[in-house]
């Protein structure tokens, strides 16, 4: 294993990391980490939120994978790591099918929060945007863990 910038692991074999951008409840973060860390992701972070330990994250994932807190966007996009795409998770026009996406060796997976969802801004860095099927917003750890799932499976 790797270090990268600000300590985040990174596998020879690729990594990746998952975060909420104004996430709506804790319990949406704390119930993805804890399937981020079933589903071997690298690092986690909330954008715009401040969280504190919570019980749904039964398996207490913040003692076991990075967690980082980021001011709001451009911070965020001032630390992420070099070479790695940020890929955005929303209902949006231009996203590709999650069943027609090729996951990259080394992602960043960006989720908004339920009632908003990604920030223009958050959009627009983005490199690519993913949706889930389904006319409505799946709840955000929900559907934060598809797409864990999904790069898990279509790696093996």
């Amino acid at each position: 294993m790797i270090l990268g910038k600000h300590g985040m692991s990174m596998k020879n074999n690729g990594y990746c990391g998952i975060g909420i951008e104004r996430g709506k409840t804790e319990f949406n973060y704390w119930n993805l980490f804890r399937t981020a860390q079933i589903f071997d992701c690298d690092f986690l972070f909330v954008i715009g939120e401040r969280y504190e330990r919570h019980s749904a994250d039964t398996m207490s994932s913040y003692k076991h994978i990075p967690v980082y807190s980021y001011i709001d966007i451009d911070d965020f996009n001032s630390h992420r790591p070099f070479s790695c795409r940020l890929v955005g998770i929303e209902m949006d026009k231009n996203a590709i099918d999650i069943k027609n996406y090729s996951h990259p060796q080394n992602a960043i997976y960006l989720l908004g929060s339920e009632d908003k969802g990604l920030s223009q801004k958050a959009i627009k860095l983005c490199q690519e945007i993913i949706f889930l099927p389904g006319e409505k917003s799946l709840n955000v750890s929900v559907a934060g863990s598809i797409v864990l799932y999904d790069r898990l499976m279509k790696k093996i």
